[in-house]
């Protein structure tokens, strides 16, 4: 659980590092393209902010293939779309994280029942043995205790990144969904060209 642990944190660390990176790559190259589609083509491929991009393009392109479609006003299906994208990278980095509460949640209780597990073994052992004594029921007892020393050491990392890395999606997510707001903006008032003012302040 604990080498779990550490390497969900450690991933989850680094696709956050790059999603900031790539957040910055946004604002150098993305608004100061001529269009919408020159910008989502000096993004990076498997880049979250691309992979939104090209929802709201053909979202936008492909509003009136079919008659289905033709019933939804254009800025409803473009929002949408938009929006199942950034949920879908919502998810994602969502990943790794339930497995992290759930090992904050339940170690201490696993290293509970091994001390429980021990000290019971240790009475037995000191009934089998007819002695009672400081020397006989320290040493045992002490030990056992330790199973709940290694459950508390896995739990609280696991507690803290998972509570640090909640902290850094929510930034994260924030930085998609101003993407995805202004990206909506450009691509229903017609002009690609430029980014919206109201998203440049």
């Amino acid at each position: 659980m604990s080498m779990g642990s550490w390497y969900i944190m450690f991933v989850k660390v680094y696709e956050q590092t790059k999603l900031f990176r790539q957040a910055r790559d946004v604002q150098k190259s993305f608004w100061q393209a001529a269009s919408v589609t020159e910008g989502m083509n000096s993004l990076k491929e498997g880049s979250p902010f691309r992979y939104i991009a090209e929802s709201g393009i053909k979202a936008n392109s492909t509003h009136h293939e079919g008659k289905l479609l033709e019933q939804i006003d254009l800025n409803t299906w473009v929002t949408m779309s938009i929006q199942r994208a950034v949920d879908n990278v919502a998810s994602r980095l969502q990943d790794g994280l339930a497995f992290l509460a759930t090992v904050g949640s339940t170690s201490p209780f696993v290293g509970l029942f091994g001390t429980v597990w021990g000290i019971y073994h240790a009475l037995t052992a000191i009934g089998i043995a007819g002695q009672a004594s400081i020397d006989k029921v320290a040493g045992p007892v002490g030990e056992a205790l330790i199973m709940t020393a290694i459950g508390l050491a896995v739990a609280v990392p696991a507690v803290l990144g998972y509570n640090w890395l909640v902290r850094r999606n929510k930034v994260a997510l924030e930085q998609l969904r101003n993407f995805a707001a202004d990206l909506h903006m450009v691509l229903m008032s017609g002009n690609s060209a430029k980014r919206p003012a109201a998203a440049a302040r």
